[in-house]
């Protein structure tokens, strides 16, 4: 098998067609260089260069030999640079799982704060709902995620990275938002659109459970299992909703928000997620970076 030091030297005579330059630029004699090419052409068991005529030239073959020497040199380089990275806590990347409602604030400002901190990580982002990022760190696909709180499983960590109270969204013009802010006893009878119960159970259980306590009954007309179609459904007029605050980045037009009196028990969380004992020294960087970001530690 031929050596890296001989495709090197043959990259360089192949670039300049001249040994004497080749050899300077490798910081060579010229006989040894000439070894390596004669070694070289050996092993590939073919002439790479024509060197009649007193000129350097490439044969056809030598021709498609240098791309290929070529692109052997960047990978050994890239994978050199690639193991160097491994060995470093600030360099190198990270899979990351987020549920869709964290894109709305949450992962914007994770994403800021990690190319500040750390510009030598690449974090390859994965769209999934929380089980699915569950099962996904379980089987070491992704090594963090943003998720709805869950119920505790062996394998993983968490750490609450935001709450944020729900709010009410109505179509602009509507009567309740005459208020600046709303008792949840103004949703009575209004026509409501709720979160899923079996897609959305975790937002759902929330909103529902704080009606049933406080004895409101809206006209419940659609249920939808994601924010931003709860909103498409609001902004179209057919109803009011209760959705997590963040939601008014999403930028419907025809939807407005108000705050709700007494939040107490009305909040939702996003928890950062990662396999317990996982040794990925950069995922355990960026998540100490996460935490600071948003003070959970």
């Amino acid at each position: 098998m031929f050596q890296l030091s001989h495709l090197r030297s043959f990259v360089a005579v192949a670039t300049e067609l001249h040994f004497g330059r080749a050899a300077a630029l490798l910081n060579m004699t010229q006989p040894p260089l000439t070894r390596h090419i004669q070694l070289l052409e050996h092993e590939v068991g073919v002439q790479l260069l024509d060197r009649s005529g007193g000129a350097v030239r490439l044969t056809p073959a030598g021709a498609i030999f240098l791309r290929e020497a070529e692109d052997i040199l960047r990978r050994s380089q890239a994978a050199k640079l690639a193991a160097r990275r491994a060995m470093r806590a600030d360099a190198g990347s990270v899979s990351m799982g987020f549920i869709p409602a964290a894109s709305f604030a949450l992962l914007p400002q994770l994403l800021g704060a990690i190319r500040s901190s750390l510009p030598e990580v690449h974090v390859s982002l994965r769209e999934m709902q929380t089980d699915a990022q569950l099962e996904a760190i379980a089987a070491d696909r992704i090594e963090l995620g943003l998720v709805r709180p869950f119920a505790p499983r062996s394998f993983v960590e968490s750490a609450p990275l935001l709450r944020e109270p729900f709010v009410l969204a109505a179509p602009a013009g509507h009567p309740l938002l005459q208020a600046e802010r709303l008792p949840l006893s103004a949703l009575e009878g209004q026509p409501f659109i709720e979160f899923c119960r079996s897609e959305s159970r975790y937002l759902y259980e929330i909103v529902a459970g704080r009606l049933r306590a406080e004895g409101v009954a809206p006209d419940t007309v659609q249920t939808l299992s994601h924010t931003h179609s709860i909103l498409s459904l609001v902004d179209a007029g057919m109803g009011v909703a209760l959705v997590p605050q963040s939601a008014w980045r999403l930028g419907y037009a025809g939807v407005r928000f108000r705050p709700i009196d007494d939040q107490v028990g009305l909040d939702v969380e996003l928890h950062l997620v990662w396999r317990r004992g996982n040794p990925h020294r950069v995922a355990a960087t960026v998540r100490q970076v996460m935490e600071q970001a948003f003070d959970t530690t």
